[in-house]
């Protein structure tokens, strides 16, 4: 499969497989965060570091053309290091995003430290769902498998999400970057109204782990709340066939159509 992105210097050139559901001229937001994500893990760190805290401001609706990626360290010590990194099409920011890594020191906890165990499904024994998937090019290269709830019916649900297709290309999915791309679906595993009448897109994302994911397949665990002025957040668990490791938000805007 085709990557979204293939990274020649400090631009990102983008494929047509990064458009989102609600224009195809538009990119999907996990590809962009996932690119992000990509951006980071690259830069150096005075000792082994990964990341706790990923914001992401999407400033504008991101479009399907070439992307150059800008990165800063803006505050560097041997415990954290806080990284900046800028999305810029055509001379103008559509992305701004801060990474918070921390410095890791493998050594033995007690099980108790560790996130709970999943009592939900695990993906070879939950079916895909049935709705848009082939008409948003993003989607082609994610499988789902419903573990809880419904895309169609509003309410909590709970979805695995595997990345397939490669983000950057020759470089693999890191497990960051595959815990970035699941948490983009907060606001559309877990509705409040339908996607028919309603649009629901989010401004932000924050993820925040406990530990880095492991596997291919990332369960988002969700539910959305609306409040009296159409702004409301979508939030989720995520987790990993280990356990829960972390936390994602969405702000979200609800417009309707």
């Amino acid at each position: 499969m085709e990557a979204i992105y293939r990274v020649k210097g400090a631009t990102a050139e983008t494929s047509a497989s990064a458009g989102g559901p609600w224009d195809a001229r538009l990119q999907h937001g996990a590809a962009p965060s996932s690119l992000i994500c990509w951006a980071v893990e690259r830069l150096p760190s005075p000792v082994p570091m990964r990341v706790a805290r990923l914001t992401v401001d999407l400033m504008r609706p991101v479009p399907v053309a070439p992307l150059a990626v800008e990165t800063e360290v803006v505050r560097e010590g041997r415990k954290i290091q806080l990284v900046s990194v800028r999305l810029l099409a055509d001379g103008v920011e559509v992305v701004r995003a801060s990474a918070l890594r921390i410095r890791t020191d493998p050594r033995e906890v007690p099980a108790i430290a560790s996130g709970p165990a999943v009592e939900l499904p695990f993906p070879d024994l939950c079916s895909p769902p049935d709705f848009f998937a082939t008409e948003t090019p993003f989607l082609k290269g994610i499988e789902m498998r419903l573990a809880k709830g419904s895309f169609r019916v509003p309410g909590p649900a709970a979805v695995w999400y595997q990345a397939t297709r490669p983000i950057v290309a020759e470089s693999a999915i890191s497990p960051l970057m595959r815990a970035a791309i699941a948490a983009d679906f907060c606001n559309g595993t877990s509705s409040v109204f339908s996607m028919s009448d309603w649009t629901f897109i989010n401004a932000d994302l924050t993820v925040s782990l406990g530990r880095e994911p492991v596997g291919e397949w990332i369960l988002l665990d969700a539910e959305t709340w609306v409040g009296p002025d159409s702004v409301g957040i979508a939030a989720a668990r995520l987790a990993d066939i280990k356990g829960y490791f972390g936390r994602a938000v969405q702000s979200v805007i609800f417009e309707k159509r």
